[in-house]
């Protein structure tokens, strides 16, 4: 499994310097464009589910505590598993769905469709799946059959949300605003309501986070067991995000979406971390009604994630509203979602034999790519 992932995450890396090479001013316009800023904020919410609000508190004393991340710091770890690299492959998958996809259509055929499809409907579990057994953590006193309630209704808010467009929008907008607001009221509670601890130390943390750059060839292998899980889950993501967000690109370059996609949601990511490392250095504990704020933007973020993954698979498939009707519609992507949280919980599956399944289907991509090179743009195409 460490071999698979290791060659098939260089390989997506290669495919990001090559795209930027051979294609760097060719102008990227999806079916559905939008203005870099709300092109973005998409990216955001529909790029991160719940783990980027419950995870790092977590996570971070265990990479103080393992020798394998000993060569730098937590907050620098964190980053790493959440940065720039990871984004790189939302681009190269995005540029894909954007540019080559409409040429090549790789992705009509039968077994891929199925395959990726597959994909998509097991990873949006995951989603929910990750959401139920991190929220213990945040909500200690939340009784199992509470974390089962909130998990249904976030599944049920969901896949109602996923067949009205005007929800996704507001979706979008709450997410992102609410994350803002989490972030911005975290770090004033710390500067103003514990006595030495504040902004200094947000300003400290950034250098701290900057020392992944430093040891940035290290995130492009597995480092560790916990390292070659979050390849696997970016892996199983990465192929819906591309198709998603390639919809929503409004006429930019192709070093201009890099940026773009590479570039501005890192800011607000690296931001956030840096915040929650002061309450982890300094043993803070978090106030009841901030922990209570936290969980929220967790929910929307995870509703955000279910309804785009439920809309994508269902436009793909044919399962759309629209084509199969609402009673058909609603009981059988609640249903499908609720089974496979429940596989998750109470079977082997795992979120790494998804990633291994996407990167089976870039081994079939890449091949058929080789197949049909004349199909790709040329270079008069650039500025056009």
């Amino acid at each position: 499994m460490t071999l698979i992932i290791t060659i098939a995450y260089l390989s997506v890396l290669g495919c990001a310097i090559f795209v930027l090479l051979r294609w760097p001013r060719l102008k990227c316009t999806g079916t559905h464009p939008v203005g870099i800023l709300t092109l973005v904020a998409l990216l955001f919410t529909a790029g991160l589910d719940m783990g980027l609000i419950m995870l790092p508190l977590t996570e971070f004393p265990v990479y103080e505590s393992d020798p394998a991340f000993a060569f730098t710091n937590a907050l620098a770890v964190e980053f790493g598993m959440w940065g720039p690299l990871v984004w790189l492959m939302y681009f190269v998958t995005t540029f894909y769905f954007v540019a080559l996809e409409p040429r090549l259509r790789i992705f009509e055929i039968p077994l891929v469709k199925w395959l990726y499809n597959l994909t998509v409907i097991a990873t949006c579990a995951f989603t929910c799946y990750l959401f139920m057994i991190n929220l213990p953590a945040y909500a200690p006193d939340l009784p199992n059959w509470g974390v089962w309630a909130l998990g249904v209704a976030v599944i049920a808010f969901s896949v109602v949300s996923s067949g009205n467009f005007y929800i996704m929008k507001w979706l979008a907008i709450v997410s992102t605003y609410g994350f803002g607001m989490l972030a911005f009221t975290a770090l004033f509670v710390v500067a103003f309501a514990y006595s030495g601890v504040g902004f200094g130390n947000f300003f400290s943390n950034i250098g701290l986070l900057l020392d992944y750059f430093v040891h940035l060839h290290r995130f492009a292998t597995p480092i560790a067991d916990y390292h070659e899980f979050y390849l696997f889950w970016w892996f199983s993501w990465s192929l819906m995000i591309g198709q998603f967000v390639a919809r929503y690109v409004g006429g930019l370059e192709t070093w201009q979406l890099a940026g773009a996609m590479v570039v501005l949601p890192v800011i607000p990511l690296g931001a956030w971390f840096c915040v929650l490392f002061i309450y982890h250095q300094h043993s803070l504990v978090i106030p009841g009604w901030l922990n209570w704020f936290m969980i929220f933007v967790g929910v929307v973020f995870v509703v955000n994630s279910l309804d785009s993954l439920i809309r994508l698979y269902s436009a793909n498939l044919g399962w759309s509203r629209d084509i199969v009707g609402s009673r058909v519609y609603y009981p059988l992507h609640f249903t499908l979602q609720f089974l496979l949280v429940i596989a998750f919980f109470f079977t082997p599956f795992e979120i790494q034999w998804v990633g291994l399944a996407v990167v089976a289907i870039y081994a079939i991509t890449y091949a058929v790519m080789l197949t049909r090179a004349a199909q790709f743009p040329a270079a008069r195409e650039q500025t056009d």
